[in-house]
């Protein structure tokens, strides 16, 4: 088995690609400490690593941010052998159902909504993908749109520009109804 590894804007997280699906068609999962990992094998195992600090499983790559103090020299290899042997021993991803979260949305917008659940997916969230994250949708009220970041994208010094520089602008052209984008965590 080969895994590459990439790069992310995040200088704190590297993504992991193993040549198969990780999470597949189910969606994505993130965690941000060892106790929200106890619904996947694969993500508990990597928070087993000194120096593991979040874990974001993705369709078909992992990504990992690191404490600050680790260095990626060291840490690398033991998350390359740690995602290595969990695939090989054919364990799960994850275990059970992943919950799904709400969302506060006025019954009266979903015509809105969908259009700018649409314009996420089929615009940013690729691209958010390719730098190892993901964005999710959790609400729209009062022409603000809530949007939860993943991944390398939790934290990256770039998100918040991502955000109110890229998304806002874009769906505010398509969408007149949006008039602001905010950031949620969690």
């Amino acid at each position: 088995m080969f895994i590459e590894t990439e790069a992310t804007p995040n200088p704190a997280t590297l993504k992991f690609l193993p040549g198969q699906d990780v999470m597949g068609v189910r969606g994505t999962a993130d965690f941000a400490s060892a106790e929200a990992a106890d619904r996947s094998p694969l993500a508990a195992r990597l928070f087993e690593l000194d120096g593991v600090a979040r874990v974001f499983l993705g369709a078909d790559f992992v990504t990992v941010t690191k404490s600050d103090p680790s260095d990626w020299a060291t840490l690398r290899p033991q998350v390359l052998g740690a995602i290595m042997e969990h695939a090989m021993a054919g364990r799960p991803v994850m275990a059970g159902d992943a919950s799904e979260e709400e969302e506060d949305v006025d019954p009266a917008d979903a015509e809105v909504v969908a259009q700018i659940k649409e314009l996420l997916d089929t615009r940013v969230r690729p691209a958010v993908a390719g730098d190892g994250g993901d964005i999710v949708f959790r609400g729209f009220r009062d022409g603000i749109v809530r949007l939860h970041m993943q991944g390398a994208c939790s934290g990256c010094p770039s998100s918040r520009a991502t955000l109110k520089h890229g998304v806002e602008n874009m769906l505010r052209h398509y969408v007149p109804e949006v008039v602001a984008v905010e950031q949620v965590e969690a």
